[in-house]
């Protein structure tokens, strides 16, 4: 259940010095869970519930998918910089991270992950459904064994086919709700789909020194920016076409609507402006610029949906 990136500390913070050991470790092992990624994953997964139960779900249930749901992420996270702690070692945005700097061990931090993904399961199983909970685990599976191990410094097509694992809680979050899947889910699976690559590519162009170092061919490192900028241009535009195509099926009404089409249009002409910026010869801030649009873009359209459902009906 991955989806968003967000850039990490380059240095441990200010004043950890002073903490308190226990502090220390707490922080350490609630870094490993990279939470603000978390609670991207989050806003996708409580849209697809509303719009599944066309109103708000259970307290209940609401609080079981979602808390199973961080936990398979939290679980997800920790396996991956296990996986890759040679890589955040040489990386400079990630080179402050908990198992780069020592402050957890390798298998200390695979206990933490197989622990958190238990619990997700269980949790899952216990009180919310089977299909749920094998969603959820299968997710889990494929960020860590087909993105990290298989895809992820092998192609630069890693993130495309590996971000399907961020798109799972869209379907998460309906089959918690029905106990089965849909159109209106796969269309949403399909959004976090395409968006995935606009959203990443433009970080991986302003970190593309760090990339090359590690050995990680990343879009940026292998390819000139006219062409990345290209892509995240056709990435974007098929992020928007899936969210229009989402209204009629999804029943959606005109909050929804007029959210999809001026967000849309807003992250089309970043993404544009990068691919100018691009063919002028300097991207400059341009990057950046598009991956900040890119999450608020995404979390402007499912917040919309949510609301659009449960103000409208």
């Amino acid at each position: 259940m991955v989806t968003a990136v967000e850039p990490d500390a380059v240095a441990p913070p200010d004043g950890r010095a002073g903490r308190s050991p226990v502090l220390q470790v707490v922080r350490a092992y609630v870094t490993l869970t990279k939470p603000r990624i978390i609670e991207l994953l989050l806003v996708t997964t409580l849209p697809s519930m509303v719009l599944a139960a066309r109103g708000m779900p259970s307290i209940g249930l609401v609080a079981a998918t979602l808390g199973g749901g961080a936990l398979a992420a939290g679980s997800a996270h920790a396996f991956n910089q296990v996986l890759e702690r040679d890589i955040d070692a040489v990386m400079h945005r990630t080179r402050a991270r908990p198992l780069a700097t020592h402050q957890v061990s390798a298998t200390a931090a695979t206990v933490f992950a197989v622990v958190l993904l238990a619990l997700s399961a269980t949790v899952l199983l216990v009180w919310v459904n089977p299909l749920t909970a094998a969603l959820t685990v299968a997710a889990n599976a494929f960020y860590v064994l087909v993105y990290t191990v298989l895809l992820k410094r092998r192609t630069w097509q890693n993130i495309v086919w590996g971000g399907a694992a961020g798109c799972m809680p869209t379907l998460i979050g309906w089959a918690a709700v029905t106990g089965g899947l849909a159109w209106p889910p796969v269309l949403m699976f399909a959004i976090v789909f395409c968006w995935t690559p606009a959203h990443y590519w433009p970080l991986a162009m302003r970190f593309r020194e760090d990339y090359a170092r590690a050995g990680v061919p990343m879009l940026p490192v292998v390819a000139s920016d006219v062409s990345v900028a290209r892509q995240v241009l056709g990435y974007t535009i098929a992020t928007v076409a899936a969210t229009l195509a989402l209204w009629p099926v999804g029943d959606l009404g005109l909050l929804y609507g007029a959210a999809a089409v001026l967000a849309g249009g807003w992250f089309a002409l970043e993404a544009t402006r990068l691919l100018t910026a691009a063919r002028r010869g300097g991207v400059g801030e341009r990057p950046m610029r598009v991956f900040h649009a890119s999450i608020t873009y995404l979390t402007v359209v499912f917040v919309a949906l949510a609301a659009d459902v449960l103000l409208l009906g």
